[in-house]
This record gives structure tokens, C-alpha cells and sequence, in this order.
């Protein structure tokens, strides 16, 4: 914002009106804001997100819905989790984060393309000594107008050979807003 920048060449000396036009602002908002240079709205919203913390740092364990009610501000829910969410104040008690799981998962397999050098920067080398040693493969999704169309590329690094294969789920389950194309004459 550049008011509080012509506020201070004002108080230098020089014109606010020259300044204005320097900087290729209107007068009129300057003076707008001079007069009260925080808007009533975010005004509105320090005391309400003030309230909402002085909620929180006495139940912690309170979510959007009771800091609202404990508040004691005049404001939606809506806006109670509005100014509780950009400020990361949950609730002691939420709900546990998806993939936060305690079990580990399946132990990684070993990188059999990675090697490490002298130096010991790790790189890849795609090579192999013999065939079926080492198969590298990629999966794509595509969106038809039929449905989901996946192609998956599997290539022997040895004999340097691509299969291609496809794979198409739309056959047996036409999508939403559609009928199944009926074949030949309609049954009466």
C-alpha cells in the first residue's frame, strides 16, 4: 500500500498532490484512509479472531462450533471457522489425518537401477546383463467420452522391447447420463 509512503513525503514537506500523481494514485482514497487508515471490516475481524483465541486458549479442546458459541461476538459459524482455520486453532480432540496410519507399510524393495559413484552422488544406469532382469513400466489415465482409458508401457531394458497394453473399464459400465448403445432391432 503506498498511502503510508505519501503520508510520510507530506510530513517532509513535499505536496501530497504531486506525490499522488508521481505514484499514479487518487487523492480522494488517500484521505479516505488518513482519516482512518484500518477498515471497520478488518477492524471487525481482529476482535472477532481476538475472541475466538481467547476461546481457544481457555478449552483447547473446544472446535469451530463451541469457540463460536463461547466467543461471545456476533458472527456466523461460517466466519468463526473461517478466522479458526486460517489461524490453525482444532480442536485438542479432531479427527486423526488420513495416511497417518500406525502400522508401516510394505517394506520398499530395493532401487535396482541406483548406483553410487566415488563421490557418492547416487545416479541411475538402465542397463542389464541378460533378459528379464530388468522391466521398466509406466501407467496412464486417460478420460474418453466412453470412460477411463489406461495404457500401460512395459519395456525389457535387455532386448530393448516396448509392449504396449490397454486397458479399458467403460465397456461393461456405461457413464453417468448415458444409456447403453442398444445393437440391432429392439426387443417388443
Amino acid at each position: 500500500m503506498m498511502y503510508p509512503v505519501v503520508r510520510e513525503l507530506a510530513v517532509d514537506g513535499i505536496p501530497v498532490t504531486v506525490t499522488c500523481r508521481v505514484l499514479k494514485i487518487a487523492r480522494a482514497p488517500y484521505y479516505r484512509w488518513l482519516e482512518a487508515p484500518v477498515p471497520d471490516a478488518d477492524l471487525t475481524a481482529a476482535y472477532r479472531a481476538n475472541a475466538l483465541f481467547d476461546a481457544h486458549r481457555d478449552d483447547p479442546e473446544f472446535g469451530y462450533r463451541y469457540l463460536h458459541d463461547e466467543a461471545g461476538e456476533v458472527m456466523c459459524e461460517r466466519t468463526a471457522w473461517r478466522l479458526c482455520s486460517s489461524q490453525g486453532w482444532w480442536s485438542a480432540f479432531g479427527k486423526p489425518r488420513r495416511g497417518a496410519s500406525k502400522r508401516p507399510g510394505p517394506p520398499v524393495p530395493d532401487d535396482r537401477c541406483a548406483v553410487t559413484d566415488k563421490h557418492g552422488v547416487t545416479r541411475h544406469v538402465f542397463a542389464a546383463d541378460g533378459p528379464n532382469q530388468l522391466w521398466l513400466t509406466n501407467i496412464t489415465e486417460h478420460w474418453t467420452g466412453e470412460g477411463k482409458l489406461y495404457l500401460c508401457a512395459v519395456k525389457d531394458v535387455f532386448s530393448n522391447r516396448i509392449c504396449r497394453v490397454l486397458d479399458r473399464l467403460a465397456d461393461e459400465v456405461p457413464p453417468r447420463g448415458r444409456r447403453p448403445v442398444q445393437r440391432g432391432r429392439p426387443t417388443r
